[in-house]
């Protein structure tokens, strides 16, 4: 467990060295994470989840475009990552779901053809942030449209202070965020213990 300590510590450390508190409980983390990617951190956070759920059966990882991207690619199995415009592009049927996006105070469509996901499939979700978790909402909802079960759901970054994580963990999903948010100010981020 030693070893995993020091992963959620590097990207605790990391938060408080490049995060940017914005107002409205915004949390910018774009110059390693969701804007410019630190590979190496990406990798440790990879390994991180790998560790956490790689006796779970997981035979795919669903993530959104294109946060979760970076850090799926630790598991020997496919990747598919629900689209936020409509491609033209996307052959077939495909599962929809809406989304609110709190950064940006709008619904958005998340779209995932149908042939990548079906009743045979385990799911590891792996994805950035939690706060209110209507992202998460929208992922299990595809989920729950292709009938394939949830083996886990994997965060970097969680706001504590926001309900999205007690939320998926008092209905009973197997939930691991790296780091959680505890408290944020201007000048001042708390982690919680864990």
């Amino acid at each position: 467990m030693k070893g995993a300590h020091s992963q959620m510590k590097l990207l605790e450390d990391r938060i408080l060295q490049d995060g940017q508190v914005r107002p409205g409980n915004v949390l910018k983390v774009d110059c390693f994470l969701n804007h410019q990617l630190d590979v190496d951190l990406l990798d440790k956070i990879g390994e991180e989840f790998y560790r956490i759920f790689k006796d779970d059966g997981v035979n795919k990882i669903l993530t959104i475009e294109a946060s979760g991207i970076a850090i799926a690619c630790h598991f020997d199995v496919p990747v598919v990552f629900a689209k936020k415009a409509k491609s033209k592009n996307i052959d077939g049927d495909v599962y929809t779901s809406t989304v609110h996006s709190y950064t940006y105070g709008k619904d958005y469509n998340i779209t995932l053809a149908q042939k990548f996901l079906g009743p045979n499939d385990r799911v590891l979700i792996l994805d950035d942030f939690l706060a209110n978790g209507k992202a998460m909402k929208g992922l299990l909802d595809v989920c729950n449209q292709a009938g394939c079960s949830v083996a886990g759901i994997g965060i970097c970054i969680e706001k504590g202070f926001q309900p999205g994580g007690a939320e998926l963990r008092a209905a009973g999903y197997k939930l691991a965020s790296l780091a959680i948010v505890n408290e944020m100010s201007d000048d001042h981020l708390t982690f919680r213990e864990q």
